[in-house]
């Protein structure tokens, strides 16, 4: 019995003295892991990394970067231009006559022949009726930027400016050019996008004088191509304003022939436009609006 109860003890105690005691290993663990616990929770509130900015945000500002640049940039050359016209003056269309001097003998033979057309001194002598060179209104830096006086006007080309007749009320417009060999689409066929070019300018200033402001833009402009055009030849652009209303001003015309003797003009191409003065016409410098 005691050895049997001694035993029970024994091993009781056994039991009691033998209970697991961490060891130094567990507690490093744990104290290295706490460690590694707080110095995370120091690190990601303490420390705010700033975010990268959208790509959006960043289109946006790259875009309103470039239109500003660009809208800066298209302000400065009109702004140029209006200083200049306003030290120069504009040419009165008496004074447009006489600005135009032919640079070869082919050119000064046109602008005779031109000049002293029946057709020219019927209108030269039309009461109500005005004679100009409305292209050589621009200055000469504005010049080499238009289309007609600049890249188009030279020998073999438009040889020399258009001889324009307006009825002063703006219902009528006949205009003089001669369309040399360097205007051509085809070999000897000169080209239709310059015919419509002409149309398009000759219609429109035709209506001017209708407009509230004398100004106005093509809103639209319908082509009607009857006959080729052969290069090295006189056409006559012939405009009429048949109606207008407010900023609006409907006009017709055509290019034909410049008939010699009791020949018949023959109709090269037609058109039809409508123009339409743009709303803020009235805040531009009078200065533009009496170039056009």
């Amino acid at each position: 019995m005691l050895a049997a109860g001694s035993a029970g003890r024994v091993a009781s105690g056994a039991v009691f003295t033998k209970a697991p005691i961490p060891s130094f290993r567990w507690n490093n663990l744990v104290r290295y892991s706490h460690k590694r616990l707080s110095l995370a929770n120091y690190s990601t509130a303490g420390t705010q990394f700033p975010k990268p900015r959208s790509r959006l945000r960043r289109f946006v500002g790259f875009t309103t970067l470039v239109i500003f640049a660009f809208t800066t940039g298209a302000l400065i050359e009109p702004a140029r231009t209006l200083l200049k016209m306003a030290t120069v003056g504009i040419p009165s269309d008496e004074e447009t006559l006489t600005l135009f001097q032919p640079s070869d003998e082919l050119s000064q033979q046109i602008e005779t022949h031109i000049q002293t057309h029946p057709l020219a001194l019927k209108y030269r002598n039309a009461e109500g009726y005005t004679e100009s060179r409305p292209h050589m209104k621009f200055p000469t830096e504005v010049r080499g930027r238009h289309l007609i006086t600049g890249a188009l006007l030279g020998p073999n080309r438009i040889v020399v400016p258009p001889l324009v007749f307006q009825q002063e009320s703006g219902k009528e417009l006949i205009a003089i050019t001669y369309l040399g060999q360097e205007v051509c689409g085809h070999p000897g066929i000169v080209h239709g996008g310059l015919l419509a070019t002409m149309l398009d300018e000759g219609l429109a200033r035709c209506c001017f004088p209708v407009l509230p402001n004398h100004i106005g833009v093509t809103a639209n402009l319908s082509i009607d191509y009857k006959k080729p055009v052969t290069a090295d030849t006189y056409v006559v652009l012939r405009a009429a304003t048949v109606k207008h209303e407010g900023r609006k001003a409907w006009v017709e015309g055509r290019l034909e022939t410049l008939p010699d003797g009791d020949e018949e003009p023959v109709v090269l191409v037609e058109a039809k436009g409508l123009f339409i003065e743009p709303k803020y016409a009235a805040r531009l410098p009078s200065l533009y609006r009496a170039a056009s």
